[in-house]
């Protein structure tokens, strides 16, 4: 049986599972994260509560024990809408550095959160601000540039 609550919540694409995919964060990014998800729960408490519920359900990761393939702040991401059949690269950001027009989504967008820990092979739904339900495949992963 599906509540309300249940579907507004991130989930697998299997309709007869509830099992979500596996999602790890670097620990030592949970701070900002959590501060983000509390800032933004006034104006899209969706959208903050889903942020707080991926990052508690997160295996927390030192960094250097981190996967490249594992998306995190600044990874770029190529995944697909399956209900689009559409493929999308973008780089996951924070707010601040957020730009769409140069494919630069924030962790505080409903996509931005979706894909959030997630590895090639990942598929989930998520609830789109127009709360459209969609479902998108993480097709490839490139690890944040860091300039040593």
């Amino acid at each position: 049986m599906t509540t309300e609550k249940d579907t507004n919540m991130t989930k697998v694409s299997n309709p007869a599972s509830t099992r979500l995919p596996k999602i790890h964060l670097d620990k030592t990014l949970v701070g900002r994260l959590e501060a983000l998800a509390a800032s933004v729960m006034r104006r899209s408490p969706e959208v903050g509560e889903r942020l707080i519920d991926e990052i508690a359900r997160a295996k927390l990761v030192a960094p250097n024990k981190m996967r490249d393939d594992v998306i995190t702040i600044g990874s770029v991401v190529t995944y697909r809408d399956l209900d689009m059949a559409r493929e999308h690269t973008v780089s996951v950001v924070y707010p601040e550095n957020a730009n769409i027009e140069e494919g630069r989504i924030s962790v505080l967008t409903p996509v931005g959160v979706a894909l959030l820990g997630l590895s090639p092979g990942a598929t989930i739904s998520w609830v789109t601000r127009d709360d459209e339900t969609r479902q998108l495949e993480v097709l490839e992963v490139r690890p944040p540039v860091t300039h040593d």
